[in-house]
């Protein structure tokens, strides 16, 4: 990437935050939203959940192949092809006429959004040097959440004015803009891998492999740990990573350098990384089951209580990053993942009580712990990768948060229904508090052990 002055520099973060700010925003939207599609699309909950995890799934698969394709050809031509084919799905999962045909087209959307997902930190790292790294990835962070804080209100407010299709024609004329600003400002790279091939081989083998891995986890906790559907998935998934690490270790030009792992930042932030968002997730997947089914409130009063994470994460996100780059960032990382540890225990005793206030508190000492630890161990992450390497490395961030994500939504979907069955007899508000107190501790397990793996990084 040609040199840019301190002033193109901040330009090329605002394109990248509109971006961000744009997917995240969609993401919240869109699981808002699925009870209004599922009611005017007649489809079932379990049909109509494809939406947000076939997004999931197909983004989470294609980060690492899409990351290694920006290193080869150009993350500026990766990221701006993927807006286009993002903003080109968006507008036709506004045209889906049915569930299934959304649920297709979901997967198109996921294409594009997988491209910027493992760009758009690679364009940055390269774009900022060294000592302001933390800053713009820290910016970059508070862009995400604030997309996730707007979008449950601003969903309810589209669909009740103009209906749930516009939740997704709303991406268009953003989208267009986030282009056009994203082919002015980001400057051209030269591929710094542009000698080397495309790994098609390690690319499809990572994709089954990971697909098969996802679908295990997601539909195990329904069908059952031990159904030969979900045991065949896990078998799948095994065999394909075996064979993705031989052909890895033998292949020319591999899709993901293992070398990268022999750094002990590299791998200690990527494994960190994975134990936040496993912990971060179980809670957001167990906690709004007790406040609307437990409690009773009502979804836009339980949202409202939930959205006291991503606002306190908004404001710690780019003070992180500043941190990070004047003392480093093991120390301010390892103080976030104590704090979120602290932050999910409180959680768990003060769901034992009628308050719903002190429930705001405990998610806002989370989301102090995750706006702590994210722009740091990032800011890590990507400066322990050579340049050549970013693009890889950008994917190897991504998956480890969608990875993660759905290992926590997995884990703590099964140790809920697991707990609540063995309660099945008890009032329906003390067996919701034992399932996802249940729940809560195994979050609190993750954070704390990736207190362990953050604190275990080099100095830097």
């Amino acid at each position: 990437m040609t040199e840019v002055s301190p002033r193109e520099r901040w330009l090329i973060l605002i394109t990248i935050g509109v971006g961000t700010f744009m997917s995240a925003l969609d993401g919240s939207i869109v699981s808002t939203l699925l009870p209004v599609m599922a009611s005017d699309l007649h489809a079932s909950v379990a049909g109509i959940e494809w939406v947000s995890t076939v997004y999931l799934v197909v983004v989470s698969s294609l980060l690492l192949g899409v990351g290694r394709a920006g290193d080869i050809y150009g993350n500026k031509k990766l990221y701006v092809t993927g807006f286009i084919v993002f903003v080109a799905g968006s507008a036709l999962c506004g045209l889906a006429p049915s569930a299934r045909a959304l649920v297709a087209l979901r997967g198109i959307q996921a294409i594009g959004a997988a491209m910027l997902f493992a760009n758009a930190p690679a364009i940055l790292t390269k774009s900022f040097p060294p000592q302001q790294r933390g800053r713009a990835l820290g910016a970059l962070g508070t862009f995400t959440y604030l997309g996730l804080t707007v979008g449950p209100s601003l969903g309810g407010w589209l669909a009740g004015t103009f209906g749930w299709r516009s939740v997704f024609y709303i991406n268009v004329p953003v989208g267009a803009l986030a282009i056009t600003l994203a082919l002015w400002f980001i400057a051209h790279d030269r591929p710094e891998g542009h000698k080397e091939e495309f790994d098609f081989k390690g690319a499809f083998l990572f994709m089954v492999g990971l697909v098969s891995l996802l679908g295990a986890l997601n539909e195990g906790h329904a069908m059952g740990w031990m159904d030969s559907r979900i045991l065949g998935m896990f078998v799948a998934s095994v065999v394909m990573f075996a064979a993705f690490i031989y052909v890895e270790l033998h292949a020319k030009s591999p899709m993901l350098d293992l070398t990268l792992f022999h750094s002990l930042v590299f791998s200690s932030t990527t494994l960190s990384a994975l134990l936040n968002y496993c912990s971060v997730f179980s809670v957001l997947f167990a906690l709004p089951f007790l406040l609307i089914q437990g409690r009773g409130l009502t979804a836009q009063h339980a949202g409202l209580i939930l959205t006291a994470q991503p606002i306190v994460m908004a404001v710690m996100a780019p003070v992180s990053g500043v941190l990070s780059d004047r003392i480093g960032s093991r120390i301010p990382a390892t103080v976030g993942m104590i704090i979120l540890t602290a932050g999910i225990l409180f959680l768990a005793e003060t769901i034992q009580m009628s308050g719903l206030g002190l429930v705001a508190v405990a998610l806002g000492v989370i989301g102090l712990g995750v706006g702590l630890f994210v722009s740091p161990n990032n800011s890590a992450l990507m400066g322990a990768a050579p340049r050549q390497r970013q693009g890889i490395a950008s994917g190897v961030l991504a998956t480890a948060r969608n990875l993660g994500m759905v290992l926590g939504i997995g884990i703590s979907g099964a140790v809920f229904t697991t707990v609540m069955a063995r309660h099945v007899d008890a009032p329906r508000l003390a067996a919701m508090v034992m399932s996802v107190r249940a729940s809560l501790f195994v979050a609190a397990g993750f954070a704390a052990v990736g207190t362990v793996t953050s604190w275990a990084r080099a100095k830097a």
